[in-house]
């Protein structure tokens, strides 16, 4: 397993267990699988710069919003971003693949065709076949509210992998990292504050 995935995943139990979460980390442990080979060999296909830890973690677990793994359907927060407190879902590696022109979806922000809609300079102002976003994760809500991305064609000023949370009402696009690993740090430098007394039931 990828460094950083791994005390990534260490810290995540820890901040589980400290607020009473230890039944929803044992049943996820308990029933968890990771990503078919097919699956990550395509995604690899798809997205050749994918990061290594995205893909070190889909290996331990292949999705986390209503997945179904032998029967057991797994419900579990695993990420969060800017948002204070906030928690997302991890996309299958079928989903992510389903989800390959996800920038298409994102165009007319993009391309800054709405006045009050908050677009980071870093990300780009025009979407065509070399556009590449990589949809990994949805907020708690089924992605309603937010969305994450890994950016593969980011402006001059933005760094190519650099992570793009979608936020809606009011609508936004922000760079909230450099990195996937990046974003990882973050999320530990932030004692995982996406698990709470709210988000553990």
């Amino acid at each position: 397993m990828n460094t950083t995935v791994k005390e990534y995943l260490d810290g995540l139990k820890d901040a589980y267990l400290k607020h009473d979460g230890k039944e929803e980390w044992e049943y996820f442990e308990r029933n968890r699988q990771g990503a078919k080979k097919e699956y990550i060999d395509e995604l690899t296909q798809i997205f050749r710069d994918i990061p290594k830890s995205l893909i070190s973690l889909l290996q331990h677990v292949d999705g986390t919003y209503a997945r179904e793994y032998a029967g057991e359907t797994i419900l579990f927060y695993i990420f969060g971003s800017d948002v204070y407190e906030y928690p997302y879902y991890l996309l299958s590696s079928e989903e992510i693949i389903q989800s390959k022109n996800a920038a298409d979806d994102y165009s007319e922000y993009i391309e800054r065709v709405y006045e009050g809609v908050e677009i980071d300079d870093k990300i780009t102002n025009k979407v065509d076949a070399n556009t590449k976003w990589l949809h990994f994760s949805d907020c708690m809500n089924s992605g309603g509210t937010s969305q994450l991305f890994i950016d593969f064609s980011p402006s001059s000023t933005g760094k190519k992998g650099q992570i793009v949370r979608f936020l809606h009402d009011p609508d936004e696009l922000k760079v909230i990292a450099d990195s996937f690993d990046d974003y990882l740090k973050m999320l530990m430098k932030n004692e995982y504050n996406f698990i709470n007394e709210h988000s553990v039931e």
